[in-house]
């Protein structure tokens, strides 16, 4: 059997992932795949169970049961982890030292070669916008500068996988954006990023997948369409007819509010088609705004279908 090439290779690969802490499981049977090149969002409410994947990816503790790889190597092995980058949620730098102190000390840390430092610190520092406070104390630093800097050391190496906790949580919207522009530009170098964040409009800009956990268990997994579900409605200021709801209701749930009707689950065809049944009718469309079902609320709909599912 040939063996397969590097780029063929999962970034992340996972099965029956498990951990349990006493009586509790804290995680339950993860599986899943990554590839390279790939932003996969790991989403979920707190205490799902997020946390503790990435502590078992990261080898910082070890499974219960199952089994999982980083870059074709079981978790935990060092060859695997110094081509890893890592930004936890919660970190803090000595406020004594300035970022190039900070940077120097991790590049020791993943044995960055003495000659290529500086041009690794020098690269990472302008990536996400430091390189004119350089030399300033990190004390003296926002949430949000020192957050940027978190980033910059998880970026140290030209890692093949960037395990991302909560990136932008600190940042205003044009770090956001800049934060958004690095995951895009970490991507088309080829490295698999793994972004957990609470903030799911960020989420849904820039994943290519997404899995959500509940209980320690991924209970939805795909691509953003996949998530959705092609989930849309349009939303109507339709007046000079009575019984609009119940006319309405053929293409999907409806949701009246004044002159304004929501119909939800409408694709594109379907939109025309009401309004021509409408005008049909006799009715005035003033308005017709077709919606998409966000990220958000597919998630929060998810979440209370397993929650509905596990009281059964």
């Amino acid at each position: 059997m040939p063996v397969p090439s590097a780029d063929a290779v999962p970034a992340i690969h996972a099965v029956d992932l498990t951990k349990r802490y006493g009586h509790i499981e804290a995680l339950a049977g993860l599986s899943m795949s990554v590839p390279r090149g790939e932003i996969f969002g790991f989403l979920g409410p707190n205490g799902a169970g997020k946390t503790t994947a990435v502590k078992l990816l990261l080898g910082l503790t070890t499974p219960t049961a199952g089994n999982a790889w980083l870059l074709g190597e079981p978790i935990g092995r060092a060859e695997a982890r110094r081509r890893v980058g890592y930004l936890p949620e919660l970190f803090r730098y000595p406020a004594w030292l300035s970022p190039v102190e900070v940077l120097r000390f991790h590049c020791r840390l993943i044995s960055i070669p003495r000659p290529q430092r500086e041009d690794e610190i020098e690269v990472v520092l302008n990536t996400v916008d430091l390189r004119d406070r350089a030399r300033d104390r990190v004390g003296t630093f926002s949430k949000g500068m020192q957050q940027r800097l978190g980033l910059a050391v998880a970026m140290l190496g030209a890692p093949e996988i960037v395990f991302l906790d909560e990136p932008t949580s600190a940042l205003d919207p044009v770090g956001r954006h800049d934060v958004r522009d690095v995951i895009r530009a970490l991507r088309a170098k080829g490295t698999a990023v793994f972004l957990n964040s609470h903030l799911l409009s960020e989420v849904e800009q820039v994943c290519d997948r997404v899995a959500v956990v509940d209980h320690g268990r991924v209970i939805a997994a795909g691509t953003l369409d996949e998530i959705l579900g092609g989930g849309t409605a349009v939303r109507l200021r339709v007046t000079g007819l009575d019984g609009l709801s119940a006319l309405l209701s053929r293409w999907g749930d409806v949701a009246a509010d004044g002159e304004w009707f929501t119909v939800a689950g409408v694709d594109s065809d379907g939109v025309a088609d009401i309004v021509a049944a409408l005008v049909a009718h006799g009715a005035r469309v003033h308005a017709v705004e077709p919606q998409r079902l966000s990220l958000e609320d597919r998630f929060l709909e998810v979440l209370r279908a397993a929650d509905e599912g596990a009281a059964a």
